[in-house]
């Protein structure tokens, strides 16, 4: 008997080892003979060449693209069967699976195969470009909410775009549809208005190529039910040739308007201007760089503002591009004229003052300098009376220019009345991160209440090219935020979700807010 167990053992072993291989052998995925006919072949060149039917970028739908239907349905049952990992930064928000690159489940296997092998060369040979053997490939579940925001893919290699949706009876009321936008060829090819919007559909695989021009989202799924799961991914191959990356102009600086204290002690909570208060807000803004100041304006002045926020002679204009931002800003003549005195208030001498003394800045002439610049000072000085008697004197003349035009010495600000509604957001771009400079940013949010966490529009700002979480302020009727940011620090504004307007929502909960926002430099 005692020689019989470990058989039995081994037995079962070798049992369960045959089992396990033949779960994980691969099914063969076999892809609808429509690919093989020579009409879809032609209109795929077509597409890609001639670009008919294909506005407003190469791409093609090849719907029922696998043709057994049990394997979809099992390969939707291993995807689902994953784990899947919450993403969520500014340009989007989903759940991602575990690489697919070596799974082994049969039917995840079988089609990677196919797609990345047989169907891999043919589309090459249709394309008549040499696609390499690279696997890229995830799977994507999108849910109530969830957002791919403006993007043209364009990453080294990337060459043929793909996603296979596995989705159950949708419809556009549903979101998640793939938007297609056109570019403007005059402003370097930045993406404009979606022209044309792909509804998932179950067994349908959509391509489309790579390239400066190709901009698009998924847009916010809708569908408190449904879920979006898709495969997606790239073929690679030699990149298209990119024109020159798209510089935006500055935006433009100005000094500070010349207006005096009066206008402080009409509009600000008195606290704020008591001179001991003042020094305890700069000496917790200059340990953190950052502070909220609750309660900021009067409440008299700042129900106004708020009441007139809403007024429809403001004239608002939503602000792009897409890949960079979509809000809406306020034309200033257009302002009430409560409104234009709170931006006055917020661009004034007196304020940069005050500015001043909250955070220890350079803002205003008055703020006492440090040694350094003291000495800095004194030598410009020196160099200056050199210079005239020497009759060199092109260098501190050229500093003396700078300072009356602003650009260096004198402090400059610059700002926008903001409304933030369903589908505002700004994003993390290039431009913005080569041009980081030190700053102080401040906001000072209208109409937010009951404003929640859940629905963004929360400004986040994390480390350039680091998805670390520095700092987040969320909108809050009549608080003052001020923050301090370095050349490495950028900052974003939350994608403003659906359930800002769902009516699940609190009846009392506003839709949409309003927000001043100013840049200050010293």
């Amino acid at each position: 008997m005692a020689s019989k167990r470990p058989q039995d053992e081994c037995s079962s072993t070798e049992r369960k080892k045959k089992k396990e291989k033949k779960e994980s052998r691969e099914e063969p995925a076999e892809l609808c003979a429509a690919v093989e006919e020579e009409q879809v072949k032609r209109a795929v060149q077509e597409a890609w060449s001639s670009r008919l039917d294909c506005h407003p970028f190469p791409h093609c739908i090849i719907k029922n693209f696998i043709s057994s239907q049990t394997f979809v349905e099992n390969l939707q049952k291993e995807l689902l069967e994953l784990n899947f990992h919450e993403k969520s930064n500014d340009l989007y928000k989903f759940k991602q699976s575990d690489d697919l690159k070596k799974r082994a489940e049969p039917h995840i296997a079988g089609l990677r195969a196919a797609l990345f092998g047989r169907f891999r060369s043919w589309l090459g040979e249709v394309l008549g470009v040499e696609l390499e053997p690279t696997v890229d490939i995830s799977c994507a579940k999108y849910e109530y909410t969830d957002v791919l925001l403006c993007h043209d893919d364009e990453l080294e290699g990337r060459r043929v775009a793909f996603i296979l949706y596995l989705v159950p009876p949708w419809q556009s009321s549903d979101g998640g549809t793939l938007d297609l936008y056109t570019t403007d060829s005059e402003c370097c090819f930045q993406p404009q208005s979606i022209v044309k919007s792909l509804v998932p559909s179950w067994n349908t695989l959509v391509l489309f190529e790579v390239s400066p021009v190709s901009f698009h989202q998924v847009s916010e799924v809708l569908s408190q039910d449904k879920c979006r799961l898709s495969l997606s991914g790239w073929f690679h191959g030699p990149s298209l040739e990119r024109p020159p990356r798209h510089v935006e102009p500055t935006i433009q600086r100005n000094p500070h308007l010349p207006r005096d204290e009066t206008l402080l002690l009409e509009w600000i909570n008195p606290l704020y201007l008591d001179i001991s208060y003042q020094e305890q807000i700069q000496e917790e803004f200059e340990d953190s760089s950052e502070i909220q100041l609750k309660g900021f304006l009067k409440e008299e002045k700042f129900k106004e503002v708020s009441e007139a926020l809403w007024l429809s002679q403001i004239q608002w204009t939503k602000r792009g591009p897409p890949n960079k931002r979509c809000y809406e800003v306020a034309a200033l003549d257009s302002l009430p004229q409560c409104v234009s005195a709170c931006w006055e208030l917020l661009h004034s001498e007196a304020f940069f003052l005050l500015l001043s003394n909250f955070t220890g800045l350079r803002l205003h002439y008055l703020c006492p300098a440090d040694d350094e610049e003291n000495n800095d000072e004194e030598k410009d000085k020196k160099e200056e009376e050199d210079g005239e008697a020497t009759g060199s004197s092109n260098k501190s003349s050229s500093a003396n220019a700078s300072r009356e035009k602003g650009v260096l010495g004198t402090p400059v600000c610059c700002g926008e009345v903001r409304r933030w509604s369903h589908g505002s957001y700004t994003l993390l771009h290039d431009g913005e991160a080569a041009r980081a400079e030190y700053a102080l940013d401040l906001v000072l949010p209208f109409g937010c209440a009951g404003w929640q966490s859940e629905f963004g529009g929360f400004t986040f700002y994390v480390a350039n090219e680091e998805d670390e979480e520095l700092l987040t302020i969320y909108p809050e009727d009549n608080s003052l935020a001020l923050v301090y940011r370095d050349k490495e620090t950028l900052k974003f504004v939350k994608h403003v979700n659906h359930k800002s307007t769902s009516d699940s929502a609190d009846s009392s909960t506003c839709r949409e807010f309003y927000d001043f926002s100013f840049v200050y430099y010293e």
